[in-house]
């Protein structure tokens, strides 16, 4: 699959070592490369709710909604030149019936340039550098995750239950070249506004986000890498006056040998989560969701404490080539003496069908504990396939 295809997608591949690795549609075109590729997914979900709500069923995409992405590469004047557009959707009906929840989202749209020497330069939109490797590292990326609920284009998986939303920014980011192994990757990102869920912007960043992180990787029998990254961004509300940073870093690694896999990720900060409710039936359920250390309904400050971090295991059965995996993680928001807390294991099988299809078999069970409120314990299980090509 071409590298400059979606980086979710690319992550799940690797993450796996899905037999999508050769599928990109190569098409020459004069001095120029293009590459189609994508993935179509669909998961059948049974999701019980303990605590208030009803039990739903849902057909719909899991943690990657489809895509198909559009690139071309080509090498002028000692430059690697390339651009890529990615179009994302989701599968679900949700309560619109015909006219469908799920919407078409360009979720990537960036040029870039640079050469083996002295690095690659990125301009235009695309997932952000902090939590990004969290996220390409979960193995839910072939499947639903800790799903809440029916509806929209992405179940978010993992996301809010052990590392924060990495997300789509326009950003200027430069990565070095690969010394031995070591890199470095560092941007400047439009920052997330402070105020995201009423009509009028209130709130605003009176600075850019900046992003970066470090990463040491190996091949060999003990293939592996480990990265430390960071985030800051300052934020304003015009209305109250009141202003704070938005900062965090975050840790992990991951090693894998004989056709085991281990995963293990941690990240700490201020002002870095939204909690994001959502409602099914009767139930709130709670994720520490987006960066910029968000209040959806006033804009008022939220110097919240935000920490959590996830642990995963997979095994590929010889022969078979089934991918078994265990994770368990959790993420926690703390803020005036008031704390959400969503705490999920997630059971997975991931058998390649063909070089093409996965089929995708998963359980997940998350529990969302609140101060002065019910606590929600979500029960998913899910059925599904997922394409590449």
């Amino acid at each position: 699959m071409n590298k400059k295809l979606s980086l979710a997608v690319a992550g799940a591949v690797l993450a796996f070592g899905a037999s999508a690795a050769n599928a990109g549609i190569v098409i020459p075109a004069g001095d120029w490369t293009v590459d189609l590729g994508g993935n179509v997914n669909a998961f059948y979900s049974h999701t019980k709710v303990d605590g208030g709500g009803a039990a739903s069923n849902t057909i719909g995409s899991g943690l990657l909604p489809s895509a198909l992405g559009i690139g071309a590469k080509t090498r002028q004047n000692d430059l690697d030149i390339a651009f890529q557009f990615t179009f994302f959707t989701g599968s679900s009906t949700g309560t619109d019936k015909a006219l469908a929840s799920n919407t078409l989202n360009i979720r990537q749209a960036y040029l870039s340039f640079g050469d083996a020497s002295w690095g690659s330069i990125k301009a235009g939109r695309d997932l952000g550098i902090f939590g990004s490797d969290a996220i390409l590292s979960d193995m839910t990326l072939l499947g639903v995750g800790g799903n809440l609920g029916p509806g929209g284009s992405s179940t978010l998986g993992r996301i809010g239950q052990g590392y924060i939303y990495a997300d789509w920014f326009g950003q200027i980011s430069y990565t070095s070249p690969n010394w031995n192994g070591f890199s470095f990757t560092g941007g400047v990102f439009e920052p997330v506004n402070n105020n995201s869920a009423t009509s009028t912007p209130n709130g605003k960043s009176s600075d850019m986000m900046y992003q970066g992180k470090v990463t040491y990787e190996w091949a060999g029998d003990y293939a592996g890498k480990v990265w430390l990254g960071g985030t800051t961004q300052s934020n304003k509300n015009d209305l109250t006056g009141q202003s704070f940073d938005s900062e965090g870093w975050d840790l992990g690694g991951k090693v894998s040998v004989a056709g085991i896999g281990l995963v293990g990720y941690y990240y700490d900060g201020t002002g870095l989560a939204s909690i994001d409710r959502t409602t099914v039936g009767a139930s709130a359920y709670s994720r520490n969701v987006l960066m910029g250390g968000l209040n959806g309904t006033v804009g008022t400050r939220v110097d919240s404490d935000d920490k959590g971090g996830y642990a995963q295991a997979t095994y590929v059965l010889p022969g078979v080539g089934t991918k078994l995996g265990a994770s368990w993680g959790e993420s926690k928001s703390t803020y005036a003496g008031n704390e959400a807390q969503t705490k999920t294991w997630i059971l997975g099988a991931y058998h390649p069908l063909t070089k093409s299809l996965n089929l995708v078999a998963e359980y997940a069970n998350a529990k969302n504990e609140y101060t002065n409120q019910a606590n929600v314990e979500v029960k998913s299980t899910t059925l599904g396939a997922i394409l590449f090509f």
